[in-house]
């Protein structure tokens, strides 16, 4: 079964991925509120997979993407944005993201994204 980190700091925004994610047999998901609360979790649970929102306080999604990565280079992240933030996700993808998945989220391409990466549940 794969672990599953969701990071936004906006709960709502977890809990649409988290409901989609349990609906379709992903059901070992965890969640983070900021970049620095990522990192810790991070440590904590080893993820197989991180979805992170890019903008967030206290640590935003490419500081916590890159402390994750230096920690772990084979660390499963897919970052998610907002329309409009495309200079962030090249960022992100230079910085070893895996994916990226546009807001708002279709439930295809969310679960798509994650069984191409952790396989299906």
């Amino acid at each position: 079964m794969a672990k599953i980190l969701l990071v936004d700091d906006a709960a709502f925004m977890r809990k649409v991925i988290k409901d989609t994610l349990n609906k379709n047999g992903y059901t070992d998901v965890h969640e983070a509120v900021d970049g620095a609360d990522a990192v810790e979790k991070y440590d904590e649970l080893h993820p197989d997979l991180v979805m992170m929102d890019i903008t967030m306080p206290n640590m935003d999604g490419l500081e916590a993407l890159k402390a994750i990565r230096a920690k772990d280079p084979n660390a499963n992240v897919v970052m998610c944005s907002a329309m409009g933030q495309e200079s962030m996700v090249i960022d992100a993808v230079r910085s070893g993201a895996k994916d990226f998945i546009v807001k708002p989220f279709k439930p295809d391409r969310v679960l798509k994204t994650v069984s191409s990466i952790v396989g299906t549940p």
